[in-house]
């Protein structure tokens, strides 16, 4: 394997591999308004997307293969977003070619493979991390915050609530390949498990889970899942994930011997949602302070590990944690049964 690379300037160029919606919607932006790093290339499986994805957000190259960006001189740091199957060969190839990774979660459909990623990066030195942006809202940072400073005391339970409608462009492989990872516990449980970790700073270690088809996905794939987790502290915590819910907020709770918090709209993409905390019969608004683009904190994160400043907001190693519940509740799912999560890194 190659050393990783140093970077070039105090500007980083970025490759896309996966001409993606979140690529579209988020991530160009979120690395072109950095003052150090810029989008310089992109790559798509389909070379005609690619090209046309190139022109409209003003990408300099389109290359028509993976192997040909990683190539690339230009290109620093990959990200990549493609679909979930694809990750594994993406990420090591990016670390034998010298590159920063920043990969989508899940960061594979297996944990040996999400643990084999995870080496191939630290083998050669390169920075990668699994672009969790929930962690990256202001809502999560400051429920982490209050938990250790002891505003609810001892955390006993939480409840996740981040059953939405996913949107008929989004739909396509979630609800109709899985052999690459489709279906709502790897798209959405994965998410309220990072979440969970980051914002409770425990670990889970056993799942419960019952999913469900209820009429968007393919036969065999599930839409819909309930699930229990309990964690090394004995906290348990409900989640309820769901493609199929077209009126629902979303929501996080956390309930301690001295207080509740409640998190109101924060399982989201977009820098919103309120918080309030309950003593009681008084019930406080808690201002967390200004909403920052998850994305765009995710990148600037990103960037300053790479240049030696810092860590990832969600590091490999957390993505291959937040796999494993999620697997272990496909598992549960499946069999009935509470399955152990593997948290050996």
């Amino acid at each position: 394997m190659e050393a990783a690379t140093t970077p070039l300037a105090s500007q980083l160029g970025w490759g896309l591999i996966g001409a993606s919606t979140i690529a579209r919607s988020y991530m160009v932006d979120a690395i072109n308004t950095q003052p150090n790093s810029r989008v310089v290339a992109v790559a798509s499986s389909d070379p005609d997307r690619g090209r046309a994805f190139a022109r409209e957000l003003a990408i300099s190259t389109a290359h028509e293969s993976a192997a040909a960006l990683l190539a690339d001189p230009l290109v620093e740091v990959v990200y990549i977003s493609t679909t979930n199957e694809l990750h594994k060969d993406q990420t090591i190839a990016a670390a034998r070619a010298g590159k920063h990774v920043l990969c989508e979660k899940p960061l594979a459909l297996t944990i040996d493979d999400a643990r084999e990623m995870v080496a191939a990066c630290r083998d050669v030195g390169v920075v990668m991390g699994t672009n969790h942006h929930l962690r990256n809202a202001v809502t999560h940072r400051t429920l982490r915050r209050l938990i250790q400073a002891g505003a609810i005391g001892r955390p006993l339970a939480a409840r996740v609530f981040h059953a939405v409608y996913l949107p008929e462009h989004l739909q396509g492989w979630r609800i109709a390949r899985p052999d690459a990872g489709g279906g709502v516990i790897l798209d959405i449980t994965v998410h309220d498990a990072d979440t969970l970790r980051f914002v409770l700073d425990d670990e889970p270690v056993e799942v419960m889970a019952m999913s469900a088809n209820q009429g968007m996905a393919s036969p065999g794939l599930a839409d819909a899942v309930m699930g229990v987790i309990r964690f090394r502290s004995g906290l348990v915590a409900q989640f309820h994930d769901a493609f199929t819910v077209r009126h629902a907020g979303t929501g996080f709770e956390v309930h301690g011997t001295e207080g509740s918090l409640f998190g109101q709209d924060v399982m989201t993409q977009a820098p919103i949602g309120r918080l309030t905390l309950r003593r009681g019969e008084q019930t406080e608004t808690i201002d967390p302070g200004p909403h920052e683009d998850l994305y765009t904190r995710s990148v600037r994160l990103f960037n300053d590990a790479v240049f030696g400043n810092g860590a990832p907001a969600a590091s490999g190693e957390d993505g291959v944690r937040s796999l494993a519940v999620a697997l272990a509740a496909a598992v549960s799912a499946a069999t009935g049964s509470c399955v152990p999560i593997d948290s050996a890194e």
